[in-house]
This record gives structure tokens, sequence and C-alpha cells, in this order.
């Protein structure tokens, strides 16, 4: 046995069998370019700047300037204060970020052309810089929605240096996307989008951008990982990238070895605000389809299912008899929405949606958003013990989706305690429902109390939430847990499965019952 001690870390080496090199076996990795100059040539005229500007007016609780005497240099030190801080001539250099946000890379800053009136609210401009490419010879732009989000005015400049008014044709904030078109007297130069599913991990790109207003930049790397989840959004699905990407980069393309836009370059993972070598794009394979509608239709037209998902975790699944932890659990359905019609229910679990198998909660929300508006689809799901198919045609997602109400059913009975399980519960009266701020159409038990050492506390019930159902049967009395769980119990089950409605929304809570 040998310790190898590097840079601080000890790797322990056991002996064992030697290995033996498989004979014949044909090389995979490929040598590294000699250049990417010819690459970078090709495409860089159809990588553009992108600059918008936005008025603004001052926060009226913002800090007044103090008075001082004329020529006092306390009145310059607070003058550069005030700028530095509410959008003046000292603030150029857009937000370094918290350590270890996740930072979108835009850069932005402020334009003032006069000290501020001291007290009095006052117009300024902010500015934000990206980049952006052109798909297209007539002159249509993609880059990130934050690039131009809130823009008066947005300037595009070419690699000539030649500066063009752009006109917004559409922008969605979820994908964080927006197309963009500009007037050119000439053709303009356009690149193509690739198969991103095609990229591969440890495959070769190129970024290309306008890192801190710099203007054209080229920089290298490989696709790190695929499909990350950085919490940006509910699509997230990101290649990930160790090509330095920094502010400003945003919107720019991330280019194959063949010249083709894989990925759009939207956010970075660092602790100061500039490239670890942590950078994630938008896959072109999702991209294109939100560009298409942001250019036929203005806005980007999404699938929408109309249900409340939560993950499938191994106590629920052995608590609703499944194998194994995929799906997603329905935690609400929309009235007459598509799942609704579709006759899915509370407590289904959605196994796959047109074919797709949902082995990640986050697949459903970005299959079913690709899905065509009105396409009939199978959707498999688990209910009562066994595997069901229906069919869903997918509507449109609206501007906002409302759960569906709880049939409400006469309370009856008082506080009950449940002390194996740490917790007090109660039906809803008008003084409970006053004292946590109930919503006047909610119905079911409401936890009055839960003890610091008991399995309750363990799975985060809190006193205010409301128990709407108990293995999806709806209850309204505490009489109706006390069953289920006797039950449960009875038949060798470890845990029930509780819906509740908390203050961040409905969630299902497997809650143990161990005798």
């Amino acid at each position: 046995m040998r310790v190898h001690v590097l840079a601080g870390l000890v790797l322990t080496a056991v002996c064992t069998l030697p290995i033996v090199a498989a004979p014949d076996r044909p090389a995979l990795a490929h040598p590294a370019p000699d250049s990417f100059a010819d690459l970078a040539q090709s495409v860089m005229p159809a990588v553009v700047n992108v600059s918008s500007t936005q008025a603004a007016r001052a926060e009226a609780d913002a800090p007044e300037m103090p008075s001082f005497p004329p020529g006092s240099p306390f009145e310059q030190f607070f003058h550069e204060f005030m700028n530095r801080h509410h959008g003046g001539n000292g603030d150029n250099g857009g937000d370094n970020g918290d350590n270890g946000d996740q930072d979108q890379d835009e850069d932005k800053g402020g334009n003032q052309d006069s000290a501020p009136d001291q007290g009095t609210p006052h117009p300024h401009h902010l500015q934000s810089l990206g980049s952006g490419f052109i798909i297209d010879p007539s002159g249509i732009v993609v880059t990130n929605n934050h690039v131009i989000d809130g823009a008066d005015e947005i300037t595009v400049t070419l690699q000539d240096n030649t500066t063009l008014k752009a006109t917004l044709i559409g922008h969605d904030d979820r994908w964080d996307l927006a197309v963009l078109k500009v007037n050119s007297a000439k053709p303009l130069p356009a690149v193509q989008f690739g198969n991103s599913d095609a990229a591969r991990v440890g495959d070769w790109v190129l970024a290309i951008g306008n890192p801190f207003g710099l203007g054209g930049t080229v920089t290298a790397g490989i696709v790190s990982a695929r499909g990350r989840d950085i919490q940006q959004g509910p699509y997230d699905d990101f290649i990930q990238t160790d090509a330095a990407i920094n502010r400003g980069n945003s919107g720019g393309p991330l280019f194959n070895m063949a010249g083709e836009v894989i990925g759009i370059n939207t956010a970075i993972l660092s602790p100061s605000g500039g490239s670890i070598g942590l950078g994630f794009s938008i896959p072109s394979g999702e991209a294109k389809v939100v560009i298409d509608q942001l250019r036929q239709f203005g806005r980007a037209r999404r699938g929408w299912l109309g249900v409340h998902i939560q993950e499938v975790t191994p106590d629920i699944a052995e608590t609703l008899g499944l194998k194994g932890a995929d799906g997603a659990l329905v935690a609400g359905v929309n009235k007459n929405g598509p799942a609704d019609q579709a006759h899915i229910q509370n407590g289904d679990v959605i196994l796959t949606f047109n074919g797709q198998p949902l082995h990640e909660l986050r697949t459903l929300p970005r299959v079913v958003a690709e899905t065509p508006i009105d396409a009939k689809v199978p959707v498999d799901i688990w209910r009562d013990g066994k595997r069901q198919t229906v069919s869903v045609v997918v509507a449109e997602m609206p501007e906002e989706a409302k759960p569906v109400a709880v049939a409400p059913r006469k309370p009856a009975g008082g506080t009950v305690e449940l002390g194996a399980l740490g917790l007090k519960v109660s039906p809803i009266t008008d003084d409970l429902r006053q004292k946590f701020k109930l919503d006047e159409k909610l119905k079911g038990i409401v936890v009055t109390d839960v003890s610091g050492v008991g399995t309750a506390a363990d799975r985060g019930l809190k006193p205010g939430d409301v128990i709407v159902e108990v293995q999806q049967q709806t209850i309204l009395v505490p009489a109706d847990l006390q069953r289920q769980i006797v039950t449960a119990r009875d038949e060798g089950r470890k845990s029930v499965l509780l819906l509740v409605q908390g203050k961040d929304g409905m969630r299902w809570v497997p809650l143990p019952v161990r005798k």
C-alpha cells in the first residue's frame, strides 16, 4: 500500500490485480486542435455586442445628499458615494455578486450628466452590456432576455464597429431569451444552430462574446457536463462549460467545432463575479423552439398540463407501493385544465409523458412546455397500486393557474394530540383561521402545535400547516387522520402520506407511523 499526498489530499492506493489493457481497442480521445483561429475567424462576424439603456428615477427613499461648504473634500466624497450606489458615473463595472451566488453575467452601469439635487429624485440612465449573434442575414439577432429587460433603447454593434438600432421582436423571461431585429443595407453574416443533443461531455467548444464591454473575445474549453440545474428557472437543462465566460458574455454563442451554435451563454457560478470555469449555456435544441415562437408570435407558447408536482422520495414510493422513486407526484390539479379534463387526480404519480420516462422531477415541466399546443399525448400514471394510461390534450400555458379547491365538509370534534408523532391537530375554526391567516376556502385539519423531537417536526410540519388529505382521502376531522394511521400500522406500512398546505404552497409529506 502506498500513500500519495497531493496538495494536502491523502489518496490511498490499494494493490489488487494488475490492470491489463484491452487488445486492439481504438483510441477514443481526439487530439486538441493546433489552433482555433480558422473557426473563430469564420464565425466572429456574426457575433455582436448588445447594449441597452433604460431611463430610471432615483428611489424616493434614497439617502439624501448632505450639505457641505462648496469645495469641501467631504462634498466630493459623498458625491462619488451617491453616484456609485444610485446609478451615477462611479458604477460602470456592474454588480460584483455575493460569495457563492449564481451570477447572471451582464454588465450594468450608470450614466449621469449632473450631480443630484439634494434629496430630490432625478432621472438617470442605466446601461446593460451583453452579447448576441445573428441567425438570419436579414438582421435577426438572438440574445438573453436579461440583457435587454426593461430597455428603452437597444443598440447592436457589429464586428466592424457598425452600430445599428434594434427593435424587440419578442422575449421570454422563463427561458431567458430575446429576439431582436436590426435593419441593414446589405445582408449580414449569420450562423446556424447545431444539434446540442449530439454534444458530449469532453467535446471542444468556443465561446465568443463581449466580456466587460471589451468587444469580440474568444475563449476555448470543453463541454464539462450536461443537464445542469442551477435553480435559475423551471426549465433548467444547461450545458456546463469551462470556456471562460464573464459578465457581458450573456447572450453570446457557444460553438462546436463545426462552427454551429449549440448553446447560448447565460450564467456563471462564481464567488467573485469573474470566471472560475463554471459557465452555463442554454442548449440550442431547446432555444430553437422558443426562438421560432418569439419570431412568429412575439412570445413563447408553452405547453401546459395544469398540475402542481413534487418529488417522489423513497418514503413516498414505499407508501404508494412503487418499486422505485421515479416520476412526479401530483400535489394539485388546476380546475378545468388539461390534467383535470383527463381525470388526473391529486396523489397520482406521473411516470411517463408522451413516452418520456420521468427519472427526474424537472423533466416533466420541460417536456410539457416543449410539446405542441393541442397535441394529444399518452400519460402513464400510478394510481391505487397499479399503472394506468390516460390521454391528455396539451393546452397553452395561461398567465396564472389556480389549484383545485377541496370539497367542503362539515367540521366536527376538537383538538387531538398525537403524542407518538409529536403534533396536535384540530378542525379549522374561525379563531384558528384568523390566528394562522388561513384562506377562507381552505379545508382540512390544522396543525396547532409540533413537538421539537417528534417525527412531525422531522418532516417539516409546522403550526399553521393544514393537512388536506391522508392517503389521498380528503379529511376534515382529526379522527380521519387517526383511522388512517391505525390502518397503516395494521397493514404493516411504515408511513402515511399527507397532503399539506403550508405557507410555501401544497406538498406531500410521508409521515412515519411505526408502532
